[in-house]
């Protein structure tokens, strides 16, 4: 097992909820394109936002939150966010995973350089454009390579930049969540920053736990595209919990645990079918 690559129990048949109906699709095709459009014309702007940066010394943080929420609101999902400020400086921020949509919503919360596995450069189009986007890309596959990512990381973050990570190393349907993996906390000690944990819910108008944003197991990107986009009121909920300081924790595993969000037992969770 990769230290990066932990799996999950859970599969779209299993801890999916099916969404929308033949009514839904002029809805899910609306939202879709206006996602589209908008990921498109940050694409466009990026070398002018770019070079803006370079005149004033700083990214427009406030334009890019911006920018992240309405991509998530066009998908049809209203965001709640709470709780603390995230502060200037090195930072990393970390939250538990279930979803694509979790990407957008912490640079909601703070523009962040995030970590992806090294086959995303690959991918056409998506590739280029998260190089040029400061993605620090990992081998999750080869345990050797571990040390050189903790470095990487490290080195961003003593740059003054922040560094977004999901330390479960997967998705899950949110009505479980894995454990927080220790590594990538070692970047922080070894840099003296402090971490910002984010707990991310997606709940239904009624307050129930939704499924239908979780990207997991053998899902394909289209697919929960297009089951987030045919739903109804889906609630992003973002939690910012007060960053932990450097030095509050003496190493990796008090800090990854003091870091991680508090969920139901998965054994309770996750459906026998899915075990």
């Amino acid at each position: 097992m990769s230290a990066w690559l932990p799996t999950a129990p859970c599969t779209p048949g299993a801890c999916v909820e099916p969404t929308g109906s033949a009514t839904a699709v002029p809805r899910a095709v609306l939202r879709l394109a206006a996602v589209a459009a908008l990921v498109l014309a940050g694409v466009a702007l990026s070398p002018l936002v770019r070079g803006w940066s370079r005149s004033r010394g700083r990214i427009p943080a406030e334009l890019v939150r911006r920018w992240c929420r309405w991509i998530v609101r066009a998908a049809g999902v209203r965001v709640r966010v709470t709780g603390a400020a995230a502060p200037a400086g090195g930072l990393l921020l970390v939250a538990n995973h279930v979803s694509w949509l979790d990407v957008p919503l912490l640079a909601a919360v703070r523009p962040a350089r995030m970590l992806a596995k090294a086959e995303i450069r690959r991918w056409p189009v998506a590739g280029p454009v998260a190089a040029r986007g400061g993605v620090l890309f990992i081998d999750r596959d080869r345990l050797r390579a571990l040390p050189d990512a903790v470095a990487a990381v490290a080195g961003a973050l003593r740059s003054g930049a922040a560094v977004a990570a999901f330390p479960e190393g997967s998705t899950w349907c949110g009505r479980a969540q894995g454990s927080f993996r220790r590594a990538v906390f070692q970047a922080a000690l070894d840099a003296g920053v402090p971490v910002q944990p984010v707990r991310l819910r997606y709940r239904t108008t009624g307050g129930a736990t939704a499924t239908a944003p979780a990207f997991v197991g053998e899902d394909t990107l289209l697919a929960s595209l297009w089951r987030v986009a045919s739903a109804r009121g889906l609630v992003a909920e973002v939690e910012v919990r007060p960053p932990i300081p450097p030095g509050a924790h003496p190493d990796r595993r008090a800090l990854a645990k003091a870091a991680q969000p508090q969920a139901p037992s998965r054994a309770h969770t996750v459906p026998a079918a899915a075990r």
